[in-house]
């Protein structure tokens, strides 16, 4: 099938900065990938592309049109992205890394800074050029790494600070040769912001703010008599009576070149210097530091952030604080303003969290936090509209898959949590984690309302519930046992004992009560868990098993062992019906510390497989970043998947580079206490996350590139998969495949139209369904009359159901006309009843799809009738009142 990565979720913010595109279009950093938020109608989406390591820099043009992103590597590769098609215009390496990037207001220039360099390139346009970007000037004044600058309204000056305390005032009018910097100096600790203020009444800039990372900020203002062109002072500024008596509030700051001391600089001529420091104002949060910060030039406001999860929003130039609150204990390491200034952005990379805050109101707008830890398990809801996630941060998240919203956290938990279940009434949600119990979560209140224990604390690292609803059973990691709970009552009911090793897999059969385990101790148990006869069949293999699953129909097993192959079993018989060999698929990737090539290295297995909704294919995934689909009933790989193309984790490459091996080991592996790094996922020392278990390992060096956990949709048009930058979200791509189920040399478009123009509905709709064209099938959809629908059904042969029933689920989603559609549901399901009851499994992805639209459809139109209902209650007991 033809899957398509579509979107990333338990990830929001890895670093960087993150900037608001317009109003209401939050773009924001997330390892090598671009989640795009569109804050109106809550709904995230993550641009196609991938970066070759981390994205680190971002900057959009003021119109919202063009994105500028840098990654964090030495050599400064760099994109620049159409944001409204999400497609990569160009693309282009500064060999040297990015430290800050800006568009000019004009939208003519981007200005880069590059270590100690500021270098103003003319911005690209949407057209092909064979090397579309063009160096228009180059910077060279600085003595340390340049953090930010602010354009002036006309595009013509520059403000740069750096990290040498200093803060420049560049201009690109006239020649190189004549034009030197404005220092200012007296800040005591590097640049953090500088920005230019707005004149409201001449439309000119004439204020300038530096804040600096102590948590001071300067207001610095222009004499009056500087010249226009700002390259000389006028002789008249002579006879102004300064006062320079060392005064903070009075010091001159002079115009000269950089290379003078600061000594002399101090020592000149007041009457030489057209910018003085106004006053100084402190935000006074030491010892924390001062992190983030931004500037609203409309408004003249300046937000802040600090290392201790506190901000500040401030009137300018009076220093008057509007706000000042705390929203985390870590550091916030981005704040920006949106172009309207009524919503304040803030990020703490460590903890993965984006808020949107109004300060008007004083509301969240959006709050949304990722897990800051690897990813475990993930579990559909049997509707396919809500996705559940379990990570080692000891938290459980629900998702909503179409908008790609976290809408509820529990973090009762005390430790990682490895599996998570749904139920089959959609409303309860399961978990089991390493802290010793399994939780049931009700996803209307919101609440833990029953929790599982053992009478001996244990470790669970699988779960399982049968198709009623009424047992859970969970798997351990130290006893190797299998424990079994009442759901109603919560009760301990039995304790399955036989495995020799840690429970990593267990799932009952779809068709009846017999649940299947799978273990360390190279055994597949199957047992009778509701007459107690204990383990029933074993399937013993030559490697530890790491994982089971049942197909979809119950008459087949599929487990996977340590030695890279996958084993299918027929249940019933007991007998061992064919073997798939995914060494050689699931290869690739050489880790740093490997001493063997990619094509060599052992340890290339299996811990997570999956059938599709048909059972026709299988999804594998390991420790490998490779995902792969196999034919089931032909035992061939059809697809491979790459999860990951950063260069930033471990695993990717298939060939290491022998410069970043030393006498100490790689490169990678050695601390540099001097880095400049931010805080984030890859600088987080994880430790041993409370485990202690044998074989655990320090997080030392990158993450490496993995899949924990994979699951497919009920509807089998999606699937996830839980890797180490979070959950990648597949879904089948339909607009671009041409795939006829039946074609002729007269079966055409043209003829298609022909049929239509006739009044042909009936022939027209078969044709176009053996083109297997949606635009076509839905055309002939709505031009049959609703008098002529159960005519129309009753002609459909059977082969062409399945496209029908899909095409119709779609519809559902995005037509108005939802009365007419049901009645083709209705109409169809009453002629070809029989023949889908007997054709259930092969219909069952276009059944689950099309349930699932009507019961989204359903839910909104209920929460629609309810509030006109209660409205209009409330107005006519308002009427009986007057």
């Amino acid at each position: 099938m033809n899957f398509r990565f579509q979107n990333l979720l338990g990830a929001p913010y890895r670093g960087g900065n993150a900037v608001i595109s317009g109003d209401s279009l939050l773009l924001s950093p997330t390892g090598n990938r671009i989640v795009a938020t569109d804050l109106i109608h809550s709904r995230s989406i993550t641009f196609p592309f991938e970066a070759a390591s981390d994205l680190s820099r971002l900057a959009v043009s003021d119109d919202g049109r063009l994105l500028f992103a840098a990654d964090s590597t030495d050599k400064g590769r760099v994109f620049l992205i159409s944001v409204p098609s999400r497609a990569v215009l160009h693309r282009t390496t500064f060999k040297k890394p990015v430290s800050a990037a800006r568009f000019s207001p004009d939208g003519a220039f981007i200005a880069v800074g590059l270590g100690k360099l500021i270098q103003i390139w003319r911005c690209p346009g949407f057209k092909k050029e064979f090397f579309p970007f063009h160096l228009e000037r180059t910077f060279a004044d600085f003595s340390a790494t340049v953090t930010s600058f602010d354009w002036s309204p006309d595009s013509n000056f520059l403000l740069a600070g750096s990290k040498d305390l200093t803060m420049r005032l560049l201009s690109l009018k006239g020649k190189r040769s004549e034009n030197k910097p404005f220092l200012f100096l007296g800040h005591r600790e590097p640049i953090v912001g500088a920005f230019f203020a707005l004149d409201k009444k001449t439309g000119t800039s004439n204020r300038a703010y530096s804040v600096s990372r102590d948590g001071a900020i300067f207001t610095w203002d222009l004499v009056e008599h500087m010249d226009v062109d700002g390259d000389h002072v006028s002789p008249d500024t002579k006879d102004q009576n300064l006062d320079v008596d060392g005064d903070d509030n009075n010091l001159i700051i002079k115009f000269e070149s950089p290379t003078r001391k600061r000594k002399q600089l101090e020592d000149d001529e007041p009457s030489k210097l057209p910018w003085r420091l106004r006053k100084k104002d402190f935000f006074m949060q030491a010892p924390a530091r001062l992190t983030a910060c931004d500037y609203h030039r409309e408004l003249d406001m300046v937000v802040v952030g600090f290392s201790n999860g506190v901000f500040g929003l401030y009137q300018m130039p009076d220093f008057v604080c509007l706000h000042l609150l705390s929203i985390s204990r870590e550091k916030i390491t981005t704040a920006a303003f949106n172009r309207a200034g009524n919503w304040l952005l803030f990020g703490c990379a460590k903890l993965g969290q984006l808020l949107v805050w109004e300060w008007r109101s004083e509301s969240y707008v959006l709050k949304q936090q990722g897990h800051y830890f690897d990813v475990n398990c993930v579990a559909y809801s049997p509707d396919s509209q809500l996705l559940a996630t379990g990570a080692d941060d000891n938290k459980v998240k629900v998702w909503t898959v179409s908008s790609g919203f976290c809408f509820i956290t529990f973090s009762e938990h005390t430790n990682a949590v490895t599996a998570v279940h749904f139920m089959a009434n959609n409303h309860s949600l399961l978990s089991a984690s390493l802290d010793g119990t399994v939780r049931a979560w009700d996803l209307f209140r919101y609440r833990n309302f029953r929790t599982f224990t053992t009478p001996s604390p244990r470790q669970f690292v699988s779960l399982a519930a049968d198709q009623s609803g009424e047992v859970i059973c969970a798997g351990t990691l130290d006893s190797f046992e299998i424990f079994v709970w009442s759901m109603k009552t919560g009760r301990l009911l039995d304790v399955l004992s036989g495995h020799e090793g840690p429970v990593h897999g267990l799932m009952f059969s779809p068709i009846n009560a017999v649940l299947a385990s799978s273990s360390w101790d190279k055994t597949v148990r199957l047992w009778d868990v509701f007459e107690g006869k204990g383990s029933i069949e074993t399937f013993t293999h030559n490697h530890d098993v790491l994982t089971v699953v049942y197909r979809p129909d119950g008459k087949q097993l599929a487990c996977s062992t340590l030695d890279g192959l996958i084993h299918f079993w027929d249940p019933l018989d007991g007998v061992l019906m064919y073997t798939i060999e995914g060494r050689r698929d699931i290869s690739g990737g050489r880790r740093m510390t490997d001493r063997r090539s990619a094509a060599n290295s052992a340890g290339r297995y299996f811990t997570s497989l999956c059938y599709s909704a048909d059972g026709s294919f299988i999804l594998a995934g390991g420790n490998s970043r490779f995902v792969c689909m196999y034919d089931v009933a032909e035992q061939v790989l059809i697809k491979r998947f790459q999860i990951t193309h950063n260069l930033s984790l471990d695993g990717v490459l298939d060939f290491l580079n022998s410069k970043n091996m030393t006498e100490a080991g790689p490169l990678d592996l050695i601390d540099d206490p001097d880095s400049d790094i931010e805080d984030g996922i890859d600088t987080q020392t994880r430790g041993k996350l409370g485990q202690n278990l044998p074989g655990s390992m320090q997080n030392r060096g990158r993450p490496v590139a993995r899949t924990k956990c994979l699951r497919i949709a009920p509807t089998g048009r999606s699937w996830a998969s839980a890797t180490t930058e979070g959950v990648l979200l597949y879904s089948v791509d339909d607009s671009f495949v041409f795939d006829p189920t039946d074609l002729d040399m007269d079966v055409t478009p043209e003829k298609v139209e022909e049929a239509l123009a006739d009044d042909q509905k009936q022939r027209a709709l078969l044709l176009s369904l053996r083109l297997n064209e949606d635009s076509l099938i839905k055309k002939c959809i709505f031009a049959v009359s609703p008098l002529n629908v159960p005519a129309v059904c009753s002609s459909v042969p059977f082969k062409y159901l399945q496209r029908l029933i899909e095409a119709f689920a779609d519809l559902l989603e995005s037509c108005p006309h939802l009365e007419f559609i049901l009645q083709w549901c209705q109409e169809l399901c009453k002629v070809h009843g029989h023949y889908i009851q007997q054709n259930s499994r092969a219909l069952l992805p276009a059944l689950k799809s099309l349930q699932k639209a009507i019961t989204k459809l359903h839910q909104d139109l209920a929460d629609t009738c309810s509030s006109n209902e209660y409205l209009l209650r409330y107005l006519c007991s308002s009427g009986t009142k007057v």
